[in-house]
């Protein structure tokens, strides 16, 4: 006799059928339908079949897969994709429109070398301006994806869209498919995604984080291009000193050979300066090399070290606004984002604790966070603290009472950011004339030496 439980129950095997087809574990279907007929059994029966078949299929983990495919050109290109089966990555592939060569799964000897993500934050801002335009268009989250994964010029971020656009199609969500890749996309981006997916204004949200990593990538690439230049004099100017004295000096020692008890200190000095670099010139290459690599070893995985040298930087005159300016600007740019977009507090403070990578200013969030889950206020982690502006804290404390944080929050990163701005201004226009200053200098003291001792030998010689 068929009942209400029997077809409750028939429905929860049928959905473990399902999962289990679909992700290719047919050997477990008869399991569900061997031991009873298909309306016997309880509902907690049948249940905890259903719990056991999702529990399994949740411990599966995508196989690396790859393929070679012929683009429109005829050219044979290859590519890299995850999926639970190579039936899966088959199927998806050629729904895609790829005319496939071969698909076979990746052996664990190969390897792709990446030093740094593919997708940096200007093209992530350019991508989510797409997304949230396609959506505005009326064309549906996964084609606006495909679109992506199809105009995608390198192999690593085809590969990164065509796994969003196949979680989605798996019924996952944005912000699971997003979270899914930890490396590629901020955790601030997924949580934003998912407040956005739970108000229903996804556009308008990727919009805003669009806006939010143009200007990071602007705040990263002033930065760049005012050290740029400096670096280039200060290398260039180390360059010319150890080529005259490596090179040039040399040249003339033989010549002062007979005045050797007669010549003054600063050629002495100068003479025993380029011996010394002509002995050692190519050791003290390799240990400033050696020293370089441990030092960027150190501080990105060493935390002591790496706070240890943030404490330094941060007693520095000029460097210290820069770090201070960009650090507060960032978390407050961050901090009034997830505010405006109705993201509780405490998750805000999760998020920006990874935003940031300075370990003071981490400890400093994570005080905040302490403060806030005893009833505290976020002012109060802020106060008499010597890293954060006293017009910052004064801000936020205003902010606080009015009941306006995100609004408030917005102007402490406007105003933070054009100090930023101006500090860069001021380091590139000191620092160029100082190294040029350095060479002169440098240089001058060289040509001074040599030049000193060959007047002396031309007045005796006349």
């Amino acid at each position: 006799m068929i009942t209400k439980d029997n077809v409750i129950t028939y429905s929860y095997k049928g959905l473990a059928a399902l999962l289990y087809l679909i992700f290719g574990k047919k050997e477990k279907i008869k399991e569900l339908f061997v031991e009873e007929d298909v309306f016997e059994g309880s509902l907690e029966t049948n249940s905890s079949r259903l719990k056991k078949a999702s529990d399994a299929l949740a411990d599966l983990k995508k196989i690396p897969f790859r393929y070679k495919y012929r683009d429109i050109n005829g050219k044979i290109k290859t590519g890299t994709f995850e999926a639970y089966n190579i039936e899966q990555a088959k199927n998806y592939l050629k729904n895609e429109g790829y005319n496939l060569i071969s698909v076979e799964a990746k052996k664990k000897s190969s390897f792709d070398i990446v030093l740094t993500s593919p997708i940096n934050t200007g093209e992530m801002s350019f991508a989510l301006t797409q997304i949230s335009t396609y959506l505005k268009a009326g064309i549906s989250l996964i084609d606006a994806y495909r679109i992506l994964a199809k105009q995608a010029v390198k192999p690593e971020v085809k590969k990164i869209y065509n796994m969003i656009v196949y979680d989605l199609l798996s019924g996952e969500s944005l912000s699971d498919a997003l979270a899914k890749q930890p490396k590629i996309f901020p955790k601030l981006l997924t949580n934003m995604v998912k407040s956005a997916e739970l108000t229903g204004d996804l556009p308008a949200i990727l919009d805003d984080m669009a806006a939010y990593y143009t200007s990071i990538d602007k705040t990263k690439k002033e930065l760049k291009s005012a050290m740029t230049y400096p670096t280039i004099v200060f290398i260039m100017a180390i360059a010319v000193i150890v080529f005259v004295l490596r090179y040039v000096v040399p040249q003339y020692v033989e010549m002062f050979s007979s005045w050797s008890d007669q010549l003054p200190k600063i050629t002495v000095m100068t003479i025993s300066f380029s011996n010394f670099l002509e002995a050692n010139l190519l050791e003290m290459i390799v240990i400033l090399i050696m020293f370089l690599l441990l030092y960027i070893y150190l501080f990105r995985n060493v935390k002591s070290f790496r706070k240890m040298m943030q404490y330094f930087y941060l007693k520095l005159p000029v460097i210290k606004n820069i770090i201070m300016y960009s650090e507060v600007s960032m978390f407050s740019k961050t901090f009034a984002s997830l505010l405006n977009h109705g993201v509780f507090i405490t998750d805000s403070m999760d998020v920006l604790i990874k935003v940031s990578d300075n370990e003071i200013y981490k400890k400093i969030i994570e005080n905040t966070v302490k403060n806030l889950n005893k009833g505290g206020k976020i002012s109060e982690a802020f106060k008499d603290n010597p890293y954060i502006p006293i017009v910052a804290y004064e801000m936020i404390v205003t902010g606080e009472s009015t009941g306006k944080l995100g609004t408030m929050m917005e102007k402490v990163a406007d105003y933070y950011q054009s100090l930023y701005q101006n500090s860069i201004n001021q380091v590139k226009s000191l620092v160029e004339p100082i190294l040029i200053v350095f060479l002169t200098f440098t240089v001058g003291i060289i040509i001074i030496s040599i030049i000193i001792p060959m007047f002396e030998m031309y007045q005796v010689i006349a």
